[in-house]
């Protein structure tokens, strides 16, 4: 049964905000301020990502301001000094590609925990960026479009899913019907789940 059809490109900001290596510290947190982005990639050249400054890595001018850092702060109060982005942003940039689903997307967001992400081609040029917030946007897809979806993509394998429907309701899709290979059920609740805008899948099966 087929996966998501959706990948980062298609719910990616194509026009991103990014800043060179000698952007210099109040350029940046003005940038950040008029976008309301919380992050910007650094590029070189002809836009190749070579790190990302985030808000995370501007704070401790604020917070070494005053206090001595401890033995476990070093490393960030290093940065309290930065004045430019290359003294600033964290490198390698933790990037990802327009052909990357949602799901590796989301699972790269939560282990390295940042905000956005980088959308980069194979050479490491910049295409885009993906924040959370566009990981979000399948879910405003209306209840039809994701039963329309499901019908098409997973209940149109008649050999395996003849007799089944699927009505969408807040985006939880219940899944009615006979269905005579009990073992198919957690297959075909997996690829119901697939879909982008599956809020939870319910199983109602009857006897064939």
């Amino acid at each position: 049964m087929p996966a998501s059809r959706y990948t980062v490109s298609d719910v990616m900001t194509h026009t991103a905000i990014a800043i060179g290596r000698d952007a210099p510290y109040k350029e940046i947190v003005a940038l950040m301020d008029q976008w309301k982005v919380s992050a910007l990639p650094v590029l070189e050249g002809e836009g190749r990502v070579i790190g990302v400054v985030s808000e995370a890595d501007l704070l401790p001018k604020e917070e070494f301001r005053t206090d001595e850092p401890r033995p476990d702060e070093f490393a960030a109060a290093s940065k309290a000094g930065a004045v430019r982005a290359g003294e600033l942003m964290s490198s390698p940039a933790v990037t990802v590609h327009p052909d990357a689903t949602l799901a590796e997307a989301a699972r790269i967001m939560a282990t390295r925990r940042v905000k956005r992400l980088p959308v980069v081609n194979d050479v490491g040029m910049l295409e885009g960026v993906v924040s959370r917030s566009d990981l979000l946007k399948v879910f405003l897809r209306t209840d039809a479009e994701i039963e329309q979806d499901i019908r098409r993509s997973v209940l149109g394998e008649p050999a395996a899913t003849v007799g089944l429907d699927v009505t969408v309701a807040d985006g939880v899709a219940t899944v009615r019907g006979p269905l005579a290979d009990r073992s198919m059920v957690p297959l075909v609740a997996r690829a119901v789940r697939a879909v982008e805008g599956v809020v939870d899948v319910r199983m109602d099966l009857g006897a064939p």
